[in-house]
């Protein structure tokens, strides 16, 4: 019997992708990366932000040490830091409300488990915190997806066992961490993109509450 669900946040709950790509475009004008841009942006989907950062300077051709490379990290984080001023309800995505409300009303545990060091920045902008028994982000884990830590302690932050934790996701990665933290996992997107989930759909508006908990 499904007793959680543990939702990742950007992609899931929430879209904040162009607020992340305009802090990494921004960036990358600055260094002089001309060749990032949307499709290129599509490789930091749901990967740690030092692994972005590793991905972005590979790209370059150029030779960064340790400590130049966290000052990009810290000045991306910075400017989407800066953005998140701007974010409303209105970057909640189809569903998410609804589902958050339902599975409130049913007496089902609910965590965000997002490797994000804003989520809960993020989560108090668009005004879901009262539906939330937990938060996890990227302050309290030593290792992102797709280690499974996260899920894990999210899990324990309700009082559930894994097995008994639905993990929704959007990202390869994550979906490998529910896998690797012994729980089920709904992917959002597509079958193509996210072929290591046990069941897809385009958003939270295209599955009800029962058909998730029967995962």
């Amino acid at each position: 019997m499904i007793k959680a669900v543990l939702f990742d946040l950007d992609g899931v709950l929430v879209s904040t992708d162009e607020y992340h790509y305009r802090s990494w475009l921004k960036l990358s004008e600055e260094e002089g990366f001309d060749f990032f841009d949307h499709e290129f942006n599509h490789q930091f989907r749901g990967v740690a932000r030092m692994e972005c950062v590793e991905i972005l300077t590979r790209a370059s051709g150029r030779s960064y040490t340790l400590e130049q490379k966290e000052e990009i990290a810290d000045r991306k984080n910075r400017y989407f830091a800066e953005s998140l001023a701007s974010v409303t309800p209105d970057e909640l995505l189809p569903g998410a409300l609804a589902a958050l409300q339902e599975l409130n009303r049913r007496g089902i545990k609910i965590a965000v488990a997002s490797n994000s060091r804003n989520a809960k920045s993020i989560i108090k902008q668009v005004g879901i915190e009262q539906y939330l028994d937990a938060i996890v982000d990227g302050h309290e884990i030593e290792n992102s997806k797709p280690d499974p830590e996260v899920f894990l302690l999210a899990a324990k932050s309700v009082g559930v066992m894994p097995a008994q934790c639905i993990v929704v996701e959007d990202a390869i990665a994550g979906l490998e961490a529910a896998r690797r933290a012994g729980m089920k996992a709904l992917g959002i997107g597509t079958r193509e993109r996210l072929p290591n989930a046990d069941i897809v759909v385009p958003d939270l508006a295209a599955i009800s509450i029962d058909q998730l908990l029967s995962l």
